[in-house]
């Protein structure tokens, strides 16, 4: 008996607020996708109604064959799929299963800025509102690092990261 391997996980940009369209399509034609959602509360003139928006709009994952990418192509909706000079670009598994356990654990994911140690940020809210920095990690913890060049001196303060937002 011959062992069949998964196809691979790929990143599909779609035109936005066409994702489910998307993925109804594929699942129509025997693709297995992936839409992360996540529960929003809209505000409309007399209603505030929650809806399920995209974790990652403009964006599907999607099992497909790289070579065979040409019907993922012509459906509607999809613009490309992510890589680099015209290669698509696996997803890892890890990052997919991660994201899976946290859709079928029912968290309240929530979608954020991607931020990486020693990247320049700005607080967004509360009493540092406006004050740049870097994010830094000691010790596991997020640390927001305040810098006076002249002095050649930093100050580092805890900080949740859902307050601090790139520059």
């Amino acid at each position: 008996m011959a062992f069949v391997q998964e196809q691979p996980w790929f990143v599909l940009k779609v035109r936005t607020r066409s994702e489910a369209l998307v993925v109804n399509h594929l699942r129509g034609r025997a693709y297995e996708t992936f839409l992360p959602t996540y529960q929003e509360a809209r505000q409309y003139s007399d209603r505030i109604k929650k809806v399920e928006s995209p974790l990652f709009p403009g964006y599907v994952f999607c099992r497909l064959e790289p070579n065979n990418r040409l019907p993922i192509l012509k459906t509607n909706g999809v613009e490309y799929i992510l890589g680099a000079n015209n290669v698509p670009e696996e997803v890892p598994v890890r990052e997919i299963c991660a994201l899976q356990k946290l859709m079928v654990a029912g968290v309240d994911a929530r979608p954020h800025p991607f931020l990486r140690r020693g990247q320049k940020v700005k607080i967004g809210c509360g009493a540092f509102a406006g004050v740049e920095g870097l994010i830094v990690q000691e010790r596991g913890v997020d640390r927001f690092v305040l810098s006076i060049a002249m002095l050649q001196r930093s100050v580092a303060v805890e900080m949740d990261r859902t307050w601090v937002r790139p520059t």
